[in-house]
């Protein structure tokens, strides 16, 4: 099965809020608002979908995917 890692850079964030709005089984909101994993090793088809749709729309690329081991 392929997992897949996910982080946040906090010094890229700047808390517009795509992550966790669009993708809320992966990504919250820390207490200023900015984006926070839930999870960092996703193992399903729909959790990896969500990450990859909120990396695509995060305005600060402040979203890293990479593959599992």
């Amino acid at each position: 099965m392929t997992t897949m890692r996910v982080t946040i850079d906090a010094n890229l964030c700047e808390g517009h809020g795509r992550c966790y709005v669009l993708s809320p089984d992966v990504f919250t909101a820390d207490e200023e608002g900015n984006g926070e994993v839930l999870g960092r090793e996703l193992d399903s088809e729909e959790l990896i979908a969500a990450a990859e749709r909120a990396a695509k729309n995060c305005p600060e690329s402040a979203i890293a995917l990479s593959l599992g081991l």
